[in-house]
């Protein structure tokens, strides 16, 4: 599909689980007179501060920019742990308590859950829209639902293939381009003594991607109604890739960017990382002796010659719904992820793909090319950017969904059970949570 028609497919998915999502809920996105109720206008020359709750790399630099051209309207960064979802239980239980932050850092996967649990400002009512053609066309609708806008697009996470070039090429074993090229690199890189990779099995996130790319859509909004299709076909070939790799013990099972992982990416113990555009700084950050090693490859294909790219990650920066001050908090998170100069800081922090449409040149991306060789692998990252399907659609509680995934695949490591076993179970369970959210949802 040409992107014009993926971004088309895209924004009638986001007006089609608009309706979804406020079909059975009572919650009205096209307006939120609660957000309206509670806002103050701030007085000229009142100095006020905005609490922000962040993951993100080196944001404490444009915040701090931010801070002085800005100082009536002063913004605090609050760091938030990103390990297992640790960020967004946090943020839930703020919500519940009355006393979130102004404002949150948000991935595209989980701003449905959050806007179903009634945590966010709708943007619309305070000018947010005058701001779209300022970013990516379908990373602005990941957060548009029946009209309202819910957050202001950051960055996006085209996925790659990372590999340590220099010990492939000892070892005489080539770069894969196929999933089956990948499974026979695997074996060879055993045979020599390291693991090609590691599946972890508490993240779902990347396991998300892998599906994504293999043309899975595991929700759609129809009629009201959320179709939940985890266990489908593209998914279950993903299954079935990864379940046989771990049977014969060609990858690892320890969960990746913690210490264990990291280990074996500083000694060569794991050679490859399929990752996300901003795996740059978190390899050049956590193996900095290994420099001059890594390459980066598109992601292997299903079938030779396509040209199939997924998204890990990519994250907005919201408003919640209890902020006093909203079009402050807005102009702050249109100015953070679009202003040139904050553009700047956040590439060397290593936060992602802007979403920004300008502000930055191509090679700006590339900014640790010396840890890669040389390579300009900001080229690899935007060529990938440009082939994701964007029709993919997020549901609800996909953090829940998340849990719900690394259970079922921890269960099925440990007790050697299938891998499509898990599908079914999930798919199950998140029908189940859908309908004690009060939300229509029937299985694809």
């Amino acid at each position: 599909m040409t992107l014009g028609r993926r971004a088309a497919l895209g924004s009638a998915a986001s007006l089609a689980a608009g309706a979804a999502l406020t079909g059975c809920t009572g919650h009205d996105t096209g307006h939120d007179a609660g957000s309206a109720a509670r806002a103050t206008v701030r007085r000229p020359g009142e100095r006020i501060t905005l609490t922000f709750w962040s993951w993100v790399p080196g944001i404490d630099k444009p915040v701090a920019l931010w801070n002085s051209l800005h100082p009536e309207v002063r913004v605090e960064v609050e760091k938030v742990s990103a390990v297992g979802g640790a960020q967004y239980a946090k943020m839930h239980a703020a919500i519940t308590a009355g006393n979130p932050p102004d404002l949150g850092q948000l991935e595209y996967a989980v701003v449905p859950g959050f806007l179903l649990a009634g945590g966010l400002a709708e943007l619309g009512q305070y000018g947010a829209g005058r701001h779209k053609a300022a970013f990516i066309g379908w990373q602005w609708q990941q957060s548009v639902f029946a009209g309202g806008v819910y957050a202001i697009p950051q960055d996006s996470g085209p996925m790659g293939l990372f590999v340590r070039q220099d010990l492939l090429d000892a070892w005489d074993i080539a770069v894969p381009t196929t999933w089956d090229e990948y499974e026979e690199a695997a074996r060879a890189v055993r045979r020599r003594g390291a693991h090609i990779e590691t599946f972890a099995p508490t993240n779902g996130n990347r396991f998300a991607g892998y599906a994504w790319q293999a043309g899975a859509r595991w929700f759609a909004a129809r009629d009201g109604t959320w179709v939940v299709h985890i266990d489908d076909e593209p998914t279950r070939r993903v299954a079935d890739l990864w379940e046989g790799l771990v049977r014969r013990k060609l990858v690892k099972t320890v969960p990746d960017r913690q210490n264990a992982w990291y280990k074996d990416i500083q000694t060569g113990g794991i050679v490859s990382w399929l990752g996300a555009s901003w795996g740059d700084a978190l390899l050049a950050g956590n193996a900095p002796a290994t420099a001059g090693a890594w390459r980066v490859a598109p992601l292997p294909q299903w079938r030779k010659g396509e040209n199939a790219h997924a998204n890990w990650g990519g994250s907005t920066t919201a408003v919640f719904r209890r902020t006093r001050y909203p079009r402050d908090a807005l102009d702050f998170a249109v100015w953070l992820n679009s202003d040139p100069r904050s553009l700047q800081l956040m590439i060397k922090g290593g936060y992602g793909f802007p979403s920004a449409r300008s502000g930055y040149a191509s090679g700006d991306l590339a900014a640790r090319r010396a840890f890669f060789g040389g390579q300009d692998y900001s080229r690899v990252f935007a060529a990938a950017g440009r082939a994701v399907d964007t029709s993919w659609t997020w549901g609800p509680a996909v953090d829940t969904l998340y849990q719900r995934l690394g259970d079922a695949f921890t269960e099925a490591i440990d007790e050697g059970t299938s891998f499509r076993r898990v599908l079914t179970t999930v798919q199950r369970q998140t029908l189940d949570d859908l309908a004690l959210k009060g939300l229509k949802a029937e299985a694809g």
